[in-house]
């Protein structure tokens, strides 16, 4: 009786793995298809990207300091080599100076929240290709094994051949997309680390700015 049982549940999970692959195999064509766009746009960012350097954030900071008015502190930011949204925060700022020291502060807080919770909302999307590519890859490799270990016992090798080719092919794409989603996180969370950075620093010269003209 109990074996009995046992061969249901083990007939059962064999139903279902058998069942996963094609699932499996549709899921790894998406996210390579996903990995490819996500590497496309990856690389068209590196190239466009504006890097800021020390030298260009100094001179910012002094003009900065140098600002007789709010109209011409937006004008510095406006013409800066910053980025339109690290501009558009910035701008905002400075558009509240009327509110209070701590208000202001608070207000600025907010906003760099919010452009960090946009930036990691981007870079986890490449995550999830870093987990779960090797993941559907491993699947892809471990299902079609079962029926091809089945076929060797009865000397079918065709079918274990076809099993082999699948599973070898799934890991190696799984990798792929694991290997692209990998690289992508990285450089973006490197570069918008930096920017975050550079939007604070810029912050808390405006406030500081701010304080002393009120």
């Amino acid at each position: 009786m109990i074996l009995q049982g046992t061969e249901i549940l083990s007939l059962f999970i064999h139903i279902v793995s058998e069942s996963l692959l094609a699932p499996v195999m549709i899921l790894i064509v998406i996210f390579l298809i996903l990995a490819i766009l996500f590497l496309g746009g990856f690389l068209n960012e590196g190239f466009t990207r504006k890097k800021l350097k020390s030298k260009d954030l100094e001179v910012l900071l002094q003009n900065l300091n140098s600002a007789i008015d709010y109209d011409e502190i937006k004008d510095i930011i406006e013409s800066s080599k910053l980025y339109d949204r690290q501009k558009e925060i910035l701008v905002r700022i400075v558009n509240n100076y009327n509110l209070g020291p701590e208000a202001r502060k608070a207000f600025a807080s907010k906003l760099i929240e919010e452009e960090e919770a946009t930036f990691h909302k981007i870079a986890t999307k490449t995550d999830i290709l870093v987990r779960l590519g090797p993941i559907l890859g491993l699947m892809g490799t471990l299902i079609p094994l079962g029926p091809g270990l089945s076929a060797l016992g009865s000397g079918d090798i065709t079918t274990l051949a076809e099993a082999l080719t699948i599973a070898f092919d799934t890991t190696v794409t799984g990798l792929i997309i694991g290997g692209l989603g990998f690289i992508v996180s990285k450089y973006r969370k490197q570069w918008y680390e930096s920017d975050l950075v550079t939007t604070e620093t810029i912050a808390e010269a405006i406030l500081e700015k701010l304080s002393n003209s009120n």
